[in-house]
């Protein structure tokens, strides 16, 4: 005799799956082999870098590479010092940082918590367009209109210069940070808005004390990224702040940053298999390995500062 347990067994709805579905897991092994893709893509990067890289290494000596001051491998004598690469990479990184900081993420905070919907339907994908444009045209954009316009208010730039290439850098950036900050921050609940605005705090308060805090994980993760993409700009640099490799502290002065040397060398008449074409190799893994550690120092952030909500 069954007792009312089994009864109410019986009638329970099963929420386990009845069979097999061939279009799920379809679909999960189509993103198993995108997954597989991209770390397939970032393993080919790393082979092509590291095989010529320490062939160059074995004619220079590494140490003298990351220390060395002067940067000629296309003359003679020829000097192996990366330094002023990675100075001037440095130094367009840090203009570009003074744009895309603060603007991006005061336009992150009007999106999110001042814009009206019908506002945000209009500027968010207008600003979204802006990092669609090439980077090609914002180097001649830089180059022909924004490095006279600061001439004109007195600045003695150059021709090529870090200031001007450096904040169109920025200016390109503006979009990245923007939007991700702004879906950190719509991913704040409404409850903590609410309650700020119960105990009396205004909307700066709440915006700058709350939700910025509260999404303070992805902010930083757009900051990472830009900066990480701000590493490596080619087009903009190599057009706007020059090809001269130089150690300068003065942003009216034009400089050659990493990436700007692989394009200007790649693209050149430097013959294959020789130490100045073995250079574009060893820059790139230089250039590869500050990324990466960015990226490491951008995950173990966001890990430590990220608010889970229920």
């Amino acid at each position: 005799m069954r007792g009312p347990d089994a009864t109410i067994a019986e009638t329970r709805p099963q929420l386990g799956s009845q069979g097999r579905r061939w279009g799920e897991d379809g679909i999960k092994l189509l993103l198993l082999l995108c997954a597989a893709l991209s770390i397939a893509t970032t393993v080919g990067i790393i082979v092509a870098l590291v095989q010529p890289a320490i062939e160059f290494f074995r004619e220079v000596n590494f140490i003298d590479f990351i220390t060395g001051t002067r940067w000629a491998p296309l003359f003679t004598p020829s000097s192996f010092g990366v330094l002023p690469l990675i100075a001037s990479t440095f130094a367009l990184t840090f203009w570009a940082a003074l744009v895309f900081i603060p603007f991006g993420l005061g336009a992150a905070i009007y999106l999110s918590e001042y814009a009206r919907p019908g506002v945000r339907r209009i500027l968010k994908p207008a600003l979204e367009i802006l990092a669609g444009i090439p980077t090609v045209v914002f180097g001649f954009f830089a180059l022909v209109f924004f490095t006279p316009l600061l001439q004109d208010f007195g600045l003695g730039l150059e021709t090529f210069n870090i200031l001007g290439a450096g904040l169109v850098i920025g200016v390109m950036l503006i979009p990245t940070v923007a939007s991700i900050s702004e879906d950190a921050m719509a991913a704040v609940p409404h409850d903590l808005r609410a309650g700020a605005y119960a105990l009396g705090a205004t909307r700066v308060h709440v915006a700058t004390r709350v939700v910025v805090p509260a999404a303070f994980s992805g902010i930083i993760a757009s900051y990472i990224l830009a900066i990480s993409r701000a590493l490596g700009e080619t087009v903009i640099a190599l057009i706007a702040a020059g090809t001269i490799a130089r150690i300068t502290f003065n942003p009216e002065e034009g400089a050659a940053s990493m990436a700007a040397f692989i394009a200007a060398t790649g693209i050149g008449d430097v013959p294959t298999g020789s130490i100045e074409y073995k250079t574009i190799f060893a820059v790139g893994l230089t250039l590869f390995a500050f990324t990466l550690v960015m990226n490491i120092f951008s995950t173990r952030l966001v890990r430590r500062y990220r608010e889970v909500y229920e």
